[in-house]
């Protein structure tokens, strides 16, 4: 059956070529693995890319006073202590390792006047740890992981979207997809896959995310019966551009914040002594996201309701070497000169904290054989991520899944697949051209994104959640009888019927968890319960599929040894 389809045969099969995959793809290839990456969208195009602040890393390059202990505590502190400690515990330790590799492989970072990797301040973080390239670190990161693993000789199946994880005995066997350009179908036989596709802002309105975000990775993880968890978590960062409204959402990198930017209302009054008169704007994300949409809520926003972020007191040129990015992006797009004046940002849908539940240790999901890392992966972050770890994130875990994916690979036979799978993968992805009516996908994408963003956005309550789900059941329906005209060839409409499931089951998943969680944590705001609440502190929400249907469950977090208790009682 399968000689139908075009088949590829690896130990190891990555799914997702950002910084995290990319990365285990290195780590699983230096195990001895057969290794294949499989991106929806062209290599070096990942979101990685868009991570323009920094590599959190306690290297002590700047404030020699800093170390793990410290990164192990701010990281614990801003995901309001629901992280998973363990994994916030090896992140701190081993960043700065991972970051002096990446140099070795050829990374060429901003330097201190004696030669060292210069480290910047960012919000949330008690000393300078951001290890930077100006503000396009993650162009940097990526273009070093790709050529060290192009040169190591993984094969990359480019512009391929993966339609199902193929399972046998309840282990991974593979990954059945399809070309995006032709429409034909593939088959990749795996003895083990690594989950690293990122996050899932399309189903959002106002996002940082591109086109490919669209939960592939923790639908498909689910589909295959492995749990998610914490799916209430989405990060909104506080400062996406705003106008003018062809660029709505694009990300402000928080190093504006870093090197000095302060934020105004419409007033000129710096409003952030109202909500954190310590940190000012170098507050976490949840915080600025919360005071920048309170200020427009309560009629102080600037002209196209967001707030204003200011750099310009700072020399220009200071401003083009530490930013160049951020100033062209402005001028070409916006026609604004931030070395001049301001720039207008809002909070805009960013970051995934929760996904695909994971050992510390292993990556590895609660499914054999299946592993993930990077923003697919949940965890580390808690219930709000602070900037600048998501790099060094899947670094360290990208590592550690490539490793523990070859090493499962290496006590295994090659699985056989299941051909039922993949016929019935294949019928459900043909339907829509076989329908004499329907209506367009890109018309449910519109009102699942409205909806998600009124109703499932920075501020939740109660009756909004349960209207969300009323209306994501609708939308569920809808989006089974969607038509798709013309061929398979180069069909968007038709990709977009595929993605729209995957965003549904996401978003699902998100309102769920979050009507569950009665109070407010990190990223999760509840108005109708504004406090966080010890009980819940100390509960995660876990996503399983049974009997076909989305089940929730409490699962209580892990005590913390000793230890690492006294080191969050001491103070910075």
């Amino acid at each position: 059956m399968t000689d139908r389809f075009e088949t590829h045969e690896h130990d190891v099969l990555i799914i997702g070529a950002g910084g995290a995959g990319l990365r285990a793809a290195i780590e699983a290839m230096a195990q001895g693995a057969r290794v294949g990456v499989v991106c929806k969208s062209l290599l070096g195009k990942a979101h990685t890319v868009m991570a323009e602040g920094g590599i959190a890393a306690a290297m002590a390059n700047v404030d020699t006073a800093d170390d793990w202990r410290t990164h192990f505590r701010d990281t614990m502190r801003g995901g309001k202590f629901l992280n998973n400690w363990r994994m916030a515990q090896l992140h701190a330790q081993e960043s700065p390792e991972r970051v002096k590799e990446l140099e070795h492989w050829g990374a060429l970072f901003d330097r201190t006047q004696d030669g060292n990797i210069l480290q910047r301040a960012f919000g949330g973080h008690t000393y300078k740890r951001l290890c930077h390239v100006g503000d396009r670190t993650g162009l940097e990161m990526i273009r070093t992981l790709q050529d060290r693993g192009v040169q190591m000789g993984f094969d990359v199946f480019m512009e391929c979207t993966i339609l199902r994880l193929l399972t046998v005995g309840g282990r991974i066997a593979g990954a059945f997809g399809y070309w995006r350009e032709t429409g034909r179908f593939v088959v990749f036989k795996a003895k083990s896959v690594v989950m690293a596709t990122g996050g899932i802002g399309k189903a959002w309105k106002v996002t940082s995310n591109s086109w490919e975000y669209t939960g592939d990775g923790e639908a498909l993880a689910y589909e295959a019966g492995a749990d998610l968890l914490d799916m209430e978590f989405v990060q909104f960062h506080p400062t996406g551009m705003i106008w003018p409204p062809g660029v709505a959402g694009i990300l402000v990198t928080e190093a504006v914040r870093g090197e000095g930017g302060i934020l105004t209302n419409k007033s000129g009054e710096r409003f952030m002594q109202r909500y954190d008169s310590k940190r000012m704007e170098l507050s976490t994300r949840d915080e600025v996201a919360r005071a920048i949409y309170t200020e427009v809520k309560e009629g102080r926003g600037s002209e196209h309701g967001g707030a204003y972020l200011d750099i310009s007191h700072k020399p220009a040129d200071y401003v083009k070497k530490k930013l160049p990015s951020m100033y062209h992006q402005f001028k070409d797009l916006a026609d604004v000169d931030i070395t001049a004046g301001p720039m207008e940002v809002g909070p805009t849908c960013h970051y995934m904290m929760g996904g695909i539940r994971v050992d510390a240790e292993t990556a590895r999901s609660t499914l054999p054989g299946l592993y993930a890392c990077g923003e697919a992966a949940a965890g580390l972050h808690g219930a709000n991520r602070l900037g600048g770890n998501s790099l060094s994130d899947l670094l360290v875990f990208g590592r550690r899944a490539g490793l523990a994916a070859a090493e499962y690979a290496k006590g295994i036979a090659q699985p056989s697949v299941d051909t039922a799978q993949i016929e019935e993968s294949e019928r459900g992805m043909l339907a829509p051209f076989e329908r004499a009516e329907g209506e367009s996908p890109y018309a449910v994408h519109r009102d699942l994104q409205e909806a998600m963003q009124d109703l499932v956005g920075i501020f939740r309550v109660e009756e909004d959640l349960k209207k969300a789900l009323v209306e994501l059941q609708k939308l569920r329906a809808r989006a089974n009888r969607v038509k798709v005209e013309g061929s398979r060839m180069f069909n968007p409409g038709w990709h977009m019927a595929r993605d729209l499931q995957h965003m549904l089951t996401v978003a699902q998943a998100v309102t769920i968890s979050a009507l569950a969680r009665k109070e407010s944590r990190g990223a999760h705001s509840r108005i109708d319960f504004p406090k966080n609440d010890d009980t819940w502190g100390k509960q995660n929400n876990l996503i399983r599929k049974e009997r076909g249907e989305m089940v929730l469950r409490q699962e209580s977090t892990r005590d913390l040894p000793d230890d690492l208790q006294q080191i969050l009682a001491e103070e910075k």
